[in-house]
């Protein structure tokens, strides 16, 4: 379909009177349209020099005295409460390293710790990304409890004496869907279990509120709208007040409370410090340290209210060049129920990603039939969201 000139006159002005537009200047950007924000954040400017010192200087000139001169050692704890305000929490309960994976199994089997021998089922969200999934199903196992997949709406009602704890997504990967985290943590407590939240798909585009909502653990990754980089270490949340009981199924040497005595006797640590494991994997650590600095005097708010502008005026363009019925958005429509992507059902939704790439807009594609769109309020504009809608009219109509 051609151009819409209202649309794109509209893109303009909100683009002129958006307070977050010059934040683009801090990212690495070309004429691409970048929606996969989702999947890979886009690369700030001043990460490649901050790791070319940490390579040459901290590492190749001072080595092994970096530890304590460039704070080496105290980075996951250090960047961890850099990423708290961008959650919801007060300092000293994150710490920062292993992938979310691991750190789902750390968080899980703490929880079922905690909760006690009396109550002997896990509750685990049936729509979850699947590594969620195979995640809990070993913790069950190691833990001796039994597993049950539910949805998130189904909680509340399956929630009962027995259950340990519950590890939910708070945006669904697939849709979108943004879940009720006050009011499922506090169904959770209501019947003495622990919440356990995975934040990889809101953390970085929405508020998310960890210490206002009494969540008990956490999870999340790094390189998606916090823009850390591929592969970059993932974060887990310890309320202060737990902190005491978290028993890590993974006591490594950089969680004791003497690392350095090497002691055989293995005597946690206070605080999140306990999160630890193994040796931090300081490159990509402080390439992440970096990342985070494109958030400095920017408010989440401001970023949750850009994202829902964003993901309604791509909407509106969708309709407005899309033949009626030709997708689907399998995204819910109310606010209070979306995160920051928009997934269109679509049936050749393969062929069509590949062609919108090869066109200059990059999203992705989830089996079978899901064109997904993610919205990075830090960079992305509303031209580039009427460009993307606009592109995809034109290759759906032919």
């Amino acid at each position: 379909m051609s151009e819409r000139p209202e649309l794109a006159l509209r893109a303009k002005e909100l683009d002129a009177a958006d307070e977050l537009a010059p934040l683009r200047g801090r990212f690495v950007l070309d004429d691409v349209v970048y929606l996969d924000g989702n999947s890979l954040g886009a690369l700030p400017v001043n990460v490649a020099d901050q790791v070319a010192d940490v390579i040459r200087r901290q590492w190749g000139e001072q080595r092994i005295r970096s530890w304590e001169e460039n704070g080496w050692w105290t980075a996951p704890e250090r960047i961890g409460d850099r990423i708290a305000p961008l959650v919801g929490a007060a300092p000293g309960q994150i710490v920062v390293g292993d992938s979310t994976s691991v750190n789902v199994f750390k968080a899980l089997v703490a929880a079922v710790r905690m909760a006690g021998d009396g109550r002997d089922e896990l509750l685990v969200d049936a729509t979850t990304f699947p590594t969620d999934g195979y995640i809990a199903e070993s913790a069950a196992r190691l833990t001796g409890r039994t597993l049950r997949p539910v949805t998130p709406a189904d909680v509340p009602a399956a929630l009962s004496e027995r259950t340990a704890a519950v590890l939910l997504n708070h945006v669904d990967y697939r849709s979108g869907r943004l879940h009720d985290l006050p009011g499922l943590t506090a169904a959770v407590h209501a019947r003495g279990a622990l919440a356990v939240w995975d934040l990889c798909h809101s953390a970085g585009a929405l508020p998310v509120g960890l210490d206002e909502h009494g969540v008990d653990l956490a999870v999340g990754c790094t390189y998606k709208y916090l823009n850390g980089g591929p592969g970059s270490p993932a974060y887990l949340y310890v309320r202060r007040d737990l902190q005491d009981r978290f028993d890590s199924p993974l006591p490594g040497w950089t969680s004791h409370a003497e690392p350095f005595a090497m002691s055989p006797a293995y005597a946690a640590a206070p605080g999140a410090v306990r999160g630890r494991v193994g040796t931090p994997d300081i490159l990509s650590m402080l390439a992440l340290e970096a990342a985070l600095e494109a958030w400095d005097g920017v408010s989440v708010e401001a970023v949750r209210a850009k994202s829902l502008a964003l993901t309604d005026f791509f909407l509106e363009c969708v309709g407005a060049y899309t033949e009626p019925g030709r997708v689907e958005c399998v995204t819910p429509a109310a606010h209070a129920e979306r995160g920051s992507q928009i997934a269109l059902r679509c049936p050749d939704a393969g062929e069509v990603m590949k062609r919108l790439i090869e066109r200059g807009v990059v999203g992705d594609f989830r089996h079978p039939d899901v064109l997904r769109f993610g919205f990075t309020p830090l960079y992305v504009g509303f031209a580039d969201t009427e460009r993307a809608a606009r592109v995809l009219g034109e290759l759906l109509s032919r």
